[in-house]
């Protein structure tokens, strides 16, 4: 599947361009500036699904006719996101070299069947970006219900999932989900999505970095000449000289032996490390619910929150019972010092919450 890539020449591929195509010159500057840097292919935002209304949603087929005279000029070639099959008729009427389906696509299987079907038996690359939501099924799926339709030159864009809570990403890569795909379709291209991962360009950097680390095939970058005032994603973009320090700085290590037990071993263990952390997570949610429940008995009749005793005997117990498990004293204190200051604090929360 990995043939498609090598006719753009630098490896592992890198696309770059903006996040949407706002005018001709916008358009024009930034792939000529991306091609100085060797990089030939281009991507660009024609239609942009936006969360909600009246946003900038992309000039349409207007940009395609500008793509149409940028390719000849500059021997460039563009990538595009298609939503539904009346942009797939577009694009392919317009000959775009590559097409990809966006996260919001990748979530709805009657979307990805219409889009395959509309595809069907062409020789393109089409790339299937993640799911919105950590769904490794349905990422799967989209992929499958191309490669039924006669589709042979797929490839996967992963751009980090949506998340409920505090996260320094825009959306959280969860890195071992791209990598069972990658174990399950190991010939699959994989590019990393740094921009979208992120949310902010001053990350760009740490995201691909370490997407290279982890064998990835390429990058696809959003840049844009004027960031500040794009239309639409500014914070995420780079501009051209952000672009080539970016990968400049970048190490670009070797591929690990292609022995899939060597290959793998290292992730494997960190993805069981990421299930154990979740298993702990779990368990200290139900135990925080214990402590309610206890907060709750307190404040009905009328006890102190703190109790020594206790909280001596939990100490004692818990250090004990972490050095039959080969953890160290102080580990356990520390630990459960945190905890026990958190249960304080859901108590003392509860005792005055009238």
């Amino acid at each position: 599947m990995k043939e498609w890539m090598s006719q753009w020449g630098r490896q592992p591929l890198v696309i770059a361009g903006p996040c949407s195509a706002e005018t001709y010159d916008q358009l024009y500057t930034t792939a000529k500036a991306v091609r100085d840097q060797g990089i030939r292919l281009v991507r660009a935002g024609v239609w942009k699904p936006r969360t909600r209304p009246n946003n900038f949603e992309g000039v349409g087929e207007e940009a395609l006719f500008w793509m149409d005279d940028i390719r000849k000029e500059l021997d460039v070639a563009f990538a595009i996101e298609v939503g539904n099959p009346q942009h797939v008729e577009l694009a392919l009427k317009h000959d775009i070299d590559v097409l990809w389906i966006g996260a919001r696509s990748t979530v709805n299987p009657f979307t990805v069947q219409e889009i395959a079907e509309a595809l069907t038996g062409t020789d393109k690359p089409i790339l299937v970006k993640n799911p919105i939501n950590p769904e490794l099924a349905l990422w799967f799926g989209a992929l499958e219900r191309l490669a039924n339709r006669n589709i042979k030159n797929l490839g996967a864009i992963h751009r980090g999932f949506s998340f409920f809570g505090e996260s320094r990403f825009r959306n959280v890569p969860a890195w071992h989900m791209a990598i069972e795909l990658k174990r399950e379709m190991p010939d699959l291209p994989l590019i990393c999505d740094p921009s979208h991962i992120s949310g902010d360009r001053n990350m760009i950097q740490e995201i691909s970095q370490i997407a290279l680390d982890l064998n990835y095939d390429g990058l696809i970058i959003e840049t844009h000449p004027d960031p500040v005032n794009a239309w639409s994603d500014a914070k995420q973009q780079v501009n051209p000289a952000m672009l080539h320090d970016i990968l400049r700085s970048l190490r670009y290590p070797e591929a690990a032996s292609e022995h899939p037990e060597f290959r793998n071993k290292l992730e494997e263990i960190r993805h069981g490390i990421d299930v154990a952390d979740r298993e702990i997570l779990e368990a200290l949610h139900r135990r925080m619910q214990l402590v309610d429940q206890i907060g709750e008995y307190k404040r009905a009749h009328n006890l102190t929150v703190l109790d020594l005793d206790r909280w001596q005997e939990i100490l004692e117990s818990r250090q004990k019972w972490g050095k039959h498990l080969n953890l160290k004293k102080s580990f356990i204190r520390d630990l459960y010092m945190l905890i026990h200051q958190g249960s304080i604090r859901r108590q003392t929360k509860i005792m005055n919450k009238d």
